[in-house]
């Protein structure tokens, strides 16, 4: 299959000049990577940029290489976060890597570029008469909706009725053309789905639909910038006397999954971890249900999941990761944190996991004590957002069950962290592997448009080598080059 599009030369030609009236810049899939390429004059520029500021010169800001400032800042190697055993309970060294510094503070705004820049530099995306629609369980379509703000690009964001309040406002704020609310929470992803059907039907070649859970562009983007720092940071901080052992992710659109594909051409033995909450076992037990870990939607396997190359699979609670929420924010909970050695440098960084961060640092502790992980191993994890995006889950959760004591904090403590084990896990075979990967039929061939044939060619190794070959972002690259000058 082909990932570079046949040019519309029309519609690019409207479309540079629309990019050039704006003074709109495109940075290159190799700038993100490293930030020491962009432009001297984007870098100045940038100084006097707020991190969140819809100007088009934070585009060039979509990279994990933000400097932790939320005005004027440049570029770093990278913003991580090296969880002490006081929390872990292992001797396993568990790194997050931060996605709070990314423009709207969640990496989504990669994956969204990753989708829509190949379409725009093509002609494929026609900003004069279509609108781009962005199916999702929260992160991506303000992703998608902030990339189409710096773009000057129309934008229709779907997402279900029962997620955050804050992802709503957001939203608004940044004057989204459409804000569509569909019927469920987490877990309805096939009611977006059908609304993508409906829209479709409606207004035909009035919108193009940028389906996460099926672009590939997502998962490139991941393969490309979220393996690639992973091995930088592990590279330059923890590989003396040390092994990359694993890397622990939640589904979702299976675009951040991704990184473990790239991390394999380095550390062949390296345990790819697959999360999920228990509440919907869809990956542990072909399972259905509805959950609160707000960012991993499901009961369904994207097409962009390369399951050939997922080890395990770690279903969690939904009730632990909503507790820990309040125990590592709370002060009664970092009291009593304070109180089992954890530092207050720590105390003020877990601030910077939002709920499904919360998820994957419970999956890579049970991840650690499944493999029997030592001091030698070494295990990455996407903190994918921060606490901005659930003050009002804090809120909910003290309605629902009162103020946060000392009592309950250490009852958290002892069961949702001292406490972890290794139940609700699931280490994939190969025939588990496939049985996983031919349960993609009853979504993309049945429901949405897929063919068998197409569904095959996904589980030929081959074709995921042509999918991430670098030569394909090149050829993106020398596109963007081309649009800009």
């Amino acid at each position: 299959m082909s990932l570079v599009p046949d040019i519309n030369r029309e519609v690019l030609k409207r479309t540079i000049a629309r990019a050039r009236e704006r003074n709109i810049v495109l940075p290159t899939f190799a700038q993100q990577k490293d930030p020491g390429l962009v432009p001297d004059d984007i870098a100045e520029r940038l100084k006097n940029v707020g991190l969140w500021d819809v100007d088009p010169a934070n585009l060039f800001r979509i990279t994990w290489k933000n400097e932790p400032v939320e005005h004027g800042g440049g570029f770093n190697d990278g913003n991580w976060i090296e969880f002490p055993r006081a929390i872990t309970g292992v001797d396993t060294t568990i790194i997050g890597i931060v996605g709070n510094w990314f423009p709207t503070g969640v990496h989504k705004v990669g994956a969204a570029y990753g989708c829509l820049v190949p379409k725009l530099v093509t002609g494929n995306f026609d900003p004069e008469t279509q609108k781009a629609v962005w199916p999702s369980t929260g992160n991506y379509c303000r992703g998608g909706a902030y990339d189409c703000a710096l773009l000057a690009c129309p934008a229709v964001a779907i997402l279900p009725e029962g997620m955050s309040r804050e992802r709503f406002d957001w939203l608004e704020q940044i004057g989204t053309d459409e804000i569509i609310a569909t019927p469920g929470t987490e877990s309805n992803v096939k009611e977006i789905y059908d609304k993508c059907w409906e829209l479709t039907h409606e207004r035909g070649d009035g919108i193009v639909i940028f389906n996460q859970f099926a672009e590939f562009g997502n998962a490139i983007w991941h393969y490309q910038m979220t393996g690639s720092i992973v091995e930088e940071i592990y590279r330059k901080h923890y590989s003396e006397g040390r092994r990359l052992s694993g890397y622990v992710s939640a589904t979702g659109s299976a675009g951040t999954i991704a990184a473990g594909d790239y991390l394999r051409t380095q550390h062949p033995g390296i345990r790819v971890v697959a999360t999920e909450a228990l509440q919907c076992p869809t990956l542990l037990e072909f399972g259905f249900g509805e959950h609160r870990i707000e960012g991993i939607g499901d009961k369904h396997i994207p097409w962009i999941h390369n399951v050939r190359n997922t080890n395990l699979v770690a279903a969690i609670d939904d009730e632990q990761t909503m507790q820990l929420m309040r125990l590592f924010n709370e002060d009664a909970g970092r009291d009593c944190l304070l109180g089992e050695g954890v530092d207050e440098s720590m105390l003020e960084s877990l601030g910077l996991l939002g709920i499904s961060s919360i998820c994957n640092l419970v999956a890579a502790i049970k991840t650690a004590h499944y493999y029997d992980m030592d001091g030698r191993d070494v295990i990455f994890t996407p903190l994918t957002d921060a606490m901005s995006m659930y003050s009002s889950r804090m809120q909910e959760m003290t309605e629902t069950h009162g103020k946060y004591d000392t009592r309950l904090a250490e009852r958290h403590y002892a069961r949702y962290l001292q406490g972890i084990t290794t139940d609700h896990l699931r280490e994939l075979n190969y025939a588990d592997q496939k049985a996983l990967h031919n349960f993609k039929y009853f979504t993309w061939v049945e429901q949405q448009g897929k063919t068998s044939d197409e569904l095959r060619q996904l589980w030929d190794e081959d074709f995921w080598k042509q999918i991430f070959s670098q030569d394909v972002v090149d050829e993106w690259d020398r596109l963007i080059e081309a649009f800009n000058e």
